[in-house]
């Protein structure tokens, strides 16, 4: 069995996708399974079982001897999010006592960390573990997930195989249900349809020009492909960045979204909410030489393709609708 948890989200569920296309069907979805939006998800996905995530440690107990891999992919993933105790009880408790299971057991296990980790980006955007201690999320949740990534590189005793995944903005089909932490295209998708424009957050740092803060945007498709290829090539444990490798501009990316819809561009700019004007990063950019050290081979999607394929998904879906 290959299990994967947040198995009805955003990546989760782009994965099982994946692993089907592979011919993997022995698949355990583990998740809170309450939510219609993402249900839909997972229409067509051939699984073996779903698990409700807050009896998942314990079915891992009477099972652990068919599960051969696990993708923990389940989190509290809104950056905007200030109880502190809910993150660390989803994000870094959780994922301690399933990492002390996937050692007794011995199941490989691949992780989602976060380039919320990075903060503001003073230390670069280089997945040294070494650097890590020394990590400064803007947020609670980067914070969560730094703490689990320190505890990680503390840890005496692992799975023969593991690796985390410093997820960068992850983009594509399958995150309807986030809301306002779904990916600028879905929210850039939506006003176009609506209003025939996009509104772009105003800068207001010096060094950046309104719209063109710069992010590492990656394909949700791709993404997938890494976890396929790790789960594939169990040789070397440790963290990795999970980026396209090539920072651009939201003025790009809008601009992209436009040209997919055969329209004008008309983007308009407002200032960035007040709750989050303080922890908000201008640039990220992975950097992508250790996955590519250990041999990863795959090129990642450019932005406007990626926009694309995403775009002609949301135009079919919404005229099927």
């Amino acid at each position: 069995m290959i299990v994967v948890t947040g198995a009805a989200g955003f990546i989760g569920s782009r994965l099982i996708h994946a692993l089907n296309a592979e011919g993997y069907t022995y698949l355990v979805a583990v998740d809170i399974f309450d939510n219609p939006e993402k249900e839909k998800n997972l229409q067509g996905a051939k699984l073996l079982q779903r698990v409700d995530r807050r009896n998942f440690l314990a079915w891992l107990d009477q099972n652990e001897q068919e599960v051969e891999f696990i993708f923990h992919l389940g989190a509290r993933t809104d950056t905007t999010e200030f109880d502190y105790q809910l993150l660390w009880e989803l994000n870094t408790d959780y994922s301690k006592a399933l990492w002390q299971k996937c050692t007794a057991y011995q199941i490989p296990l691949v992780y989602a960390s976060s380039a919320a980790t990075y903060g503001a980006g003073e230390l670069g955007y280089k997945d040294e573990e070494a650097l890590i201690p020394q990590l400064k999320p803007l947020n609670p949740y980067g914070e969560s997930k730094n703490e689990f990534d320190k505890w990680v590189l503390q840890q005496q005793e692992a799975p023969f195989f593991w690796a985390g995944l410093k997820f960068f903005n992850v983009y594509g089909w399958g995150e309807n249900h986030k809301g306002r932490m779904a990916s600028v295209i879905w929210h850039a998708y939506r006003q176009i349809q609506e209003t025939g424009r996009m509104r772009l957050f105003r800068s207001h740092h010096p060094d950046f020009k309104d719209g063109e803060q710069m992010r590492d945007f990656v394909y949700v498709e791709d993404v997938a492909r890494v976890c396929l290829w790790l789960m594939h090539h169990r040789q070397h444990s440790g963290i990795y960045n999970l980026g396209s490798g090539k920072a651009r501009t939201f003025r790009d990316l809008v601009t992209a979204v436009f040209s997919s819809l055969q329209l004008p561009a008309q983007i308009e700019f407002i200032d960035t909410p007040a709750d989050i004007r303080d922890t908000y990063q201008y640039f990220t950019e992975a950097d992508m030489g250790k996955l590519k050290g250990i041999g990863y081979p795959h090129p990642f999607t450019e932005l406007e393709e990626g926009v694309r394929q995403y775009v002609a998904r949301l135009e079919s879906s919404r005229s099927a609708s």
